[in-house]
């Protein structure tokens, strides 16, 4: 009993995906059952990415948790896809990330509609991050060399994603 107790949890523990090793990241991606990633969401009632970076800005606010947001996929992570930018209305962006790096989204969903759940907030990201985030885009060198400073913007932690096609 024991025996067979420890090689079934044994199974289930090597079964579980390690974000931390490359080449597990395909078991993160695979759809909830409502067929979106991460946390299951409903669409009903998001709102624009413009409009919370409009509240944030006027009402002074650092963050804006449990909001709803429904958007364009922009550019997504080329290495993994374990970030997203989306388009504002504006012609802004605005990066996701996702919750713990718990999930990622499909590589070719850039052009997309997406409705994302979780919180908006003010960030800054270092040069080294944008630098990261540049090589993950796949950017040309002389392109990464030209980030010298530090970018503030807003930013989005998503629970969960929905991808239209």
């Amino acid at each position: 009993l024991i025996a067979t107790s420890l090689f079934v949890f044994g199974q289930k523990k090597a079964m579980v995906c390690d974000p931390a090793k490359e080449k597990n990241y395909k078991c993160l991606t695979k759809q909830n059952e409502t067929g979106g990633y991460g946390a299951v969401i409903d669409k009903k009632g998001a709102v624009s990415l413009s409009e919370i970076d409009k509240k944030m800005k006027k009402e002074n606010l650092t963050e804006v948790p449990n909001i709803l947001v429904k958007g364009k996929v922009k550019e997504v992570c080329q290495k993994k896809g374990c970030w997203m930018m989306m388009e504002t209305a504006d012609g802004n962006t605005m990066r996701v990330r996702f919750k713990d790096y718990e999930f990622f989204v499909p590589k070719d969903c850039a052009g997309k509609t997406a409705v994302i759940e979780g919180i908006a907030f003010n960030d800054v990201t270092s040069v080294a991050e944008l630098k990261h985030y540049a090589e993950d885009a796949n950017r040309p060198k002389e392109e990464i060399e030209k980030i010298t400073q530090p970018e503030k913007k807003p930013a989005f932690e998503a629970e969960g994603v929905i991808i239209y096609e």
